[in-house]
């Protein structure tokens, strides 16, 4: 290691990085080196996505993202993006990159999985970072929705293509709230919640301290990305994320033909004129079968990612960072050196992708609820479905004011209509929201531990709907009767131990799937079409299990007999046996792994869809949960060595470790470990 990048690794009794550097140069550099001695697995699945090159050590199973990536032209943005950057970001950017590529090495050898795909690691480019970040958040706001949408549309009438509105399956959302002083026992704010993902192995956040004469923060990092760009507690002031659920992509649908001399493409404008297709082909190579050559198309709109030969299907994407070039990496060294929350305002205005909603607090009391990001002002039927390119009503007009708003008495976020309302179309339920205000209603001295209690919070308020709908007793069987009276006596929390929020989730399954197998859906039925990175988003099944309070209510869908298919549902369920199963016996964790171990246990967990403690399984499909709590965090103001965390595995990225997944245990229960502030208290390390 050089001199130049002199740093001090320790880590606590629970194996989370403390980097203590000179200067924030190398402490950049410190972070890339820390998290690819920790991470290097991660770090090169997450380059390869971003590049579309995944499938070359991971297999065929990689080649629809990989095509997706390539289409879109991710890394090539990410480049742009890297440009573009002021020279002092670049720099620090750079540092960090130095980091990974001087630690890459050490941490593939720590790790057998790179022996067991035969890959071993390049270094990386200046731009990686900006490429995992673009990879990580392009479907991020879920643009794929329009697709449904449009399926919908076309199936039901135009007034059905919000129908099955809800923050459906391949969303990613979050809680998050913020109580100020007056409501704690130390007189000081207190910030928490939780981020929803999919849950991947190894976690998709990184508990990490950056320290050095500047600033000293702790916080939660995305691996591959230098700094805390989510969470984070600078010791004077802490700032926290949920999704907005902003709509700031847009689909258009292209009419191209192709060019006089026959060497390319050309798309209708929206001022009637045929302009030049950027095209040439990539080729992607696959481990074990032939490559595979791809077109890329990119008109005036943005890159064509999906092409049909006939049809109206050619569509092409319009993300922001591609049109602006910008990413707001800059914010994220501002946010490191912010010590109050106008600090971390001023930092955010420069915040690009993906829009969120933020908390910030201060020691000084002061307090922020405001949305971050870049939404384009273009006609309001852009954000429900894919839109005539060659209508020029359809191009973007500039940039939205992001909305702010006091805070009285505390605030919540965790996707549902409110601060955000103006930049989007489809939010949460509201029933998390409601209910952690609920809970937070109930006393006004919170501390940091008592947080624990709120994020391990199991009721179930969306289950009301369906248990209204629970027919008459006459005319049921006699198991049908008992089933219909204990749930209706059921106390509505998905806990761990209930059996019978394993019996209401199965009679929510056979409704699903009843409604699901209706004549009135039969033209939303059948597989998906068009680029399989997108089919998450198009399946029925999934769509009525996260929709399914809306259909129950809706006006819409005349022809759906809901009141049959639930009596229905219910003899089913009852006939069944009703087995006394747990619901963690059923409802166990699924991460996502790019090469998964078949022989690892995962826990069984409490919670739901809805509830504070969002463990989502897909409602008449499967129980497993794949997407939940991807961190927990209690940042408490007046001690930040009160403060909180937690991932679902561990500090280690690599497997069998001691810090692989030892917070798993805790993270199933909702319980968080100390954030260790005293230097005295941690152990150095050989970096």
């Amino acid at each position: 290691m050089s001199d130049a990048y002199d740093f001090e690794l320790y880590r606590d009794d629970w194996g989370i990085p403390h980097l203590r550097a000179p200067d924030p140069l190398r402490l950049a550099y410190a972070q890339g080196r820390a998290t690819a001695l920790d991470r290097a697995w991660q770090l090169e699945v997450e380059r390869h996505r971003s590049q579309g090159a995944s499938a070359a050590f991971l297999g065929p199973e990689s080649l629809a993202w990989d095509r997706f990536a390539r289409q879109s032209r991710l890394d090539d943005t990410a480049r742009r993006c890297h440009e573009a950057l002021d020279p002092e970001t670049a720099a620090w950017v750079g540092a960090y990159v130095d980091g990974v590529n001087d630690g890459l090495a050490r941490g593939a050898a720590r790790d057998e999985r790179f022996a067991r795909a035969g890959h071993t690691p390049v270094p990386w480019e200046p731009w990686v970072p900006l490429g995992i970040w673009i990879a990580t958040h392009i479907l991020f706001a879920g643009f794929a929705t329009k697709l449904w949408r449009e399926r919908a549309a076309r199936a039901l009438g135009d007034e059905a293509a919000t129908l099955f509105a809800t923050d459906g399956p391949g969303a990613a959302g979050s809680n998050g709230w913020m109580v100020p002083g007056d409501r704690t026992a130390t007189g000081s704010a207190i910030i928490a919640g939780d981020p929803h993902r999919i849950i991947e192995e190894p976690g998709v956040y990184q508990q990490i301290r950056l320290a050095c004469p500047e600033y000293d923060v702790v916080g939660i990092a995305v691996p591959g990305i230098p700094g805390l760009a989510h969470f984070g507690h600078t010791g004077t002031a802490a700032w926290a994320i949920t999704n907005a659920m902003s709509d700031y992509q847009d689909l258009y649908v292209e009419r191209l033909r192709t060019a006089a001399d026959g060497s390319g493409f050309e798309a209708l404008g929206p001022d009637g004129a045929w302009e030049p297709v950027h095209r040439h082909t990539e080729t992607i190579a696959v481990a074990g079968a032939d490559p595979v050559e791809v077109e890329v198309l990119e008109t005036a709109r943005g890159p064509v990612i999906t092409r049909e030969e006939s049809g109206d299907q050619t569509l092409s994407l319009r993300y922001p960072p591609r049109v602006r070039r910008d990413l707001g990496f800059s914010v994220l060294p501002a946010l490191l050196r912010a010590r109050t929350v106008a600090d971390i305002d001023r930092a955010l205005d420069g915040w690009a992708e993906p829009v969120n909603v933020v908390h910030a607090a201060d020691s000084e009391g002061g307090l922020l609820h405001r949305v971050a990001g870049a939404v384009p002002l273009r006609d309001p039927a852009n954000r429900l479905r894919p839109v005539p390119a060659w209508d020029a009503r359809h191009a973007w007009q500039g940039w939205a004011q992001t909305p702010s708003e006091p805070v009285q008495g505390f605030a919540v976020m965790a996707n549902a209509r409110g601060i955000a309302s103006p930049l989007g179309v489809e939010f949460a339920p509201p029933h998390r929201a409601d209910r952690i205000r609920e809970l937070l209603s109930g006393a006004a001295d919170w501390s940091p531990k008592a947080m624990a209690g709120i994020h391990a919070d199991t009721h179930l308020a969306s289950a009301e709907p369906l248990l209204a709908l629970l027919p008459d007793p006459g005319g049921l069987s006699p198991a049908g009767q008992a089933l219909r009276t204990r749930l209706l006596a059921w106390d509505r929390r998905m806990d761990a131990g209930s059996t019978d929020a394993t019996l209401f989730a199965a009679l929510r399954a056979a409704v699903v799937r009843r409604f699901a197998a209706d004549p009135a859906l039969e033209g939303l039925a059948g597989p998906p079409s068009g680029p399989e990175v997108f089919h998450p988003w198009l399946y029925l099944l999934p769509r009525i299990g996260y929709a399914l309070e809306g259909l129950l209510r809706s006006p819409l869908l005349p022809g759906l007999d809901r009141a049959a298919h639930v009596r229905a549902a219910l003899e089913e369920t009852a006939a069944a046996g009703a087995p006394e199963t747990p619901w963690s016996e059923v409802h166990r964790l699924a991460p996502w792994s790019a090469l998964p171990d078949p022989d690892a246990a995962w826990p069984g967990l409490g919670g739901d869809h809805d509830c504070v403690n969002a463990t989502s399984t897909v409602p008449g499909f499967t129980d497993l949960c794949g997407r939940a709590s991807a961190a927990r965090y209690v940042w408490d103001l007046g001690r930040r060595e009160d403060s909180l965390w937690a991932v679902p595995l561990g500090a280690d990225g690599v497997a069998g470790a001691p810090h692989h997944r030892d917070q798993l245990p805790l993270w199933a229960r909702c319980e968080l470990v100390p954030v260790v502030t005293d230097w005295a208290r941690l152990t150095k390390e050989d970096a």
